[in-house]
């Protein structure tokens, strides 16, 4: 069986974070481990709380799963402070990493900030450059292009910004378009992956879900272009089922691919 480890921030209501990746390796087949880099109080109205992990915590939970179940992809999402990043950093390199797909995840859809300005230049300078593909939300992508996106041709533009600035391939999502269209920028090539608009308002923990499924993908020795169409694919039909929990911005169904065990 293969193995996906993510890095991430534990979501105390389940829709995101930690919670939300393994529940989406789960539905690939994929054996999940976890080093978790923040402990939030959090439901679907939104964060109350977070409680960043210790660097030497952070270290010790990443040493432990590299060293006994190493991953055949590795996801990162939130990490909040500058030295845990520090700490990421050092041991995607001590271990060779490969299969690195990171979530730019800066600030919570309800609005909290979930990275120091610190620990994104950090990220910037030393992490995206090891990631096979990184996977920004459109607002996300204008950050870290420093660009505009009103067109297609603009998010290509600002998508090969970001990738030759990295060097690594950039996913940029299409979640805040009328159109829920996704490019995939590769060096020089782009794969547009036209959507649709599914109305269903539970969508909290999305870029996490796609980052891993996208993970999973590649874990299962897919191309790319090929983890990228599977990981959308998981995707709407996550949104698609319409699961409804909670008074605010609910979870998608993540084993909504799954049949329920009864003994």
């Amino acid at each position: 069986m293969k193995t996906v480890l993510t890095i991430a921030g534990s979501d105390s209501g389940g829709g995101a974070g930690i919670q939300a990746d393994l529940k989406t390796m789960t539905a690939f087949g994929i054996y999940g481990t976890s080093a978790v880099t923040a402990l939030t109080a959090q439901n679907t109205t939104g964060i109350q709380s977070v409680l960043p992990v210790s660097p030497e915590f952070l270290a010790a939970q990443l040493d432990s799963v590299f060293s006994d179940l190493p991953p055949d992809a590795v996801k990162i999402g939130m990490v909040p402070t500058p030295e845990s990043m520090r700490i990421l950093i050092d041991r995607l390199r001590f271990y060779r990493a490969s299969h690195i797909v990171i979530d730019p995840v800066m600030i919570s859809s309800s609005g909290t900030p979930l990275m120091s300005s610190e620990a994104i230049q950090l990220a910037k300078e030393e992490l995206f450059p090891l990631a096979q593909v990184i996977t920004p939300n459109l607002p996300e992508t204008e950050f870290l292009s420093g660009m505009q996106i009103d067109s297609d041709a603009a998010r290509e533009q600002a998508a090969t910004a970001i990738s030759m600035a990295y060097g690594c391939a950039v996913l940029v999502k299409g979640g805040h378009t009328p159109g829920a269209d996704d490019l995939l920028c590769a060096g020089d090539t782009f794969l547009w992956y036209r959507g649709e608009r599914i109305e269903n308002p539970n969508t909290h923990g999305t870029g996490c879900t796609c980052s891993s499924a996208l993970a999973c993908g590649l874990a299962l020795g897919r191309t790319l272009p090929d983890a990228v169409r599977g990981a959308k694919a998981y995707m709407n039909g996550a949104i698609r089922s319409g699961l409804n929990l909670g008074s605010g911005s609910g979870p998608l169904d993540h084993t909504w691919c799954l049949t329920p065990f009864s003994p």
